[in-house]
């Protein structure tokens, strides 16, 4: 499958602080790619090929858009305003990218639903950083929404980069695995040291600091402070190693959702993989508040 850069390299740099402003930034999101897929929908016959392909990614996001502004006008009686955006949010489907794979030599259409598979695991992991980061809980509830939205068309388009995997090789189903090994005993191992990255940073917290911590890591934040462990570096040294840990899992477990051959498989993957950028969200929000 092509890869296009980190899913995580697209994280809000900020709290979305109010539903209006959630429905402008959603809504230019929306926006962006309608404009960018209709692009390439339109382009010139040399590009036939994968052109349908874009007509429909095209739509998918005008319906898109079209549903946000119409809940926008529900919720507070007006359409979603530009300006209610506090700062510019993550570019989900680059252009670069888009003129890079229409000039390629390898646009197919197995390469185009590969492309729209990313751009929605993309914004899979930007919805649930939202959702992580909000105080505000219907901007949380809206975001989760969003997150739900993007697994669904993620998944819709993993059928059809799999039916365009198989036309273009004429292969029978059980011949068209195109995914390499699974990176789950690296994950197990990650998320060992990650628990005793955690407990070591708790350690010296206070107790309201600690149990925080704890429990948004998804440990016990009532059991009782075990022996103290032995220091493995200073706590800023000790804070980088764990969210770095924490970033590999959030990769490992997004990049195991795109291997999944099976339904069950594929869910375990993406519920892994959003409660691992939750984690992720919270250790950076708790990072920056201790300070150094």
């Amino acid at each position: 499958m092509m890869r296009t850069g980190s899913l995580l390299a697209n994280e809000p740099p900020a709290q979305v602080e109010s539903v209006a402003e959630f429905y402008a930034i959603a809504c230019e999101q929306a926006d962006t790619a309608a404009q960018r897929y209709g692009a390439l929908a339109s382009g010139d016959e040399s590009f036939a090929s994968v052109r349908s392909v874009f007509a429909r990614l095209e739509h998918r996001e005008l319906h898109r858009a079209q549903d946000i502004r119409t809940a926008c006008i529900a919720t507070l009686k007006r359409y979603p305003d530009p300006s209610d955006k506090r700062w510019t949010p993550a570019d989900l489907i680059g252009a670069d990218e888009l003129s890079e794979f229409a000039n390629s030599s390898l646009s197919t259409p197995y390469a185009a639903w590969a492309l729209a598979v990313r751009h929605r695991e993309r914004g899979f992991a930007f919805w649930t950083y939202v959702a992580a980061l909000a105080q505000d809980s219907a901007v949380r509830a809206a975001a989760e929404s969003m997150a739900r939205e993007a697994l669904h068309d993620a998944n819709a388009w993993r059928r059809e980069r799999r039916m365009a995997w198989r036309s273009a090789r004429h292969l029978p189903d059980e011949l068209t695995s195109q995914h390499g090994s699974s990176d789950i005993p690296l994950a197990a191992l990650l998320e060992s040291l990650l628990q005793k990255d955690i407990l070591e940073w708790s350690q010296d917290l206070p107790v309201v600091a600690r149990s925080h911590l704890l429990a948004a890591t998804g440990n016990d934040s009532h059991a009782p402070v075990q022996d103290r462990m032995p220091a493995s570096g200073t706590l800023e040294e000790i804070k980088r190693r764990a969210i770095r840990r924490a970033e590999q899992l959030s990769a490992i477990y997004l990049d195991e959702a795109d291997r999944a051959d099976d339904q069950a498989q594929l869910e375990l993957a993406q519920k892994l993989a959003a409660q691992a950028i939750t984690r992720l969200a919270d250790l950076r929000t708790m990072a920056a508040a201790s300070g150094p």
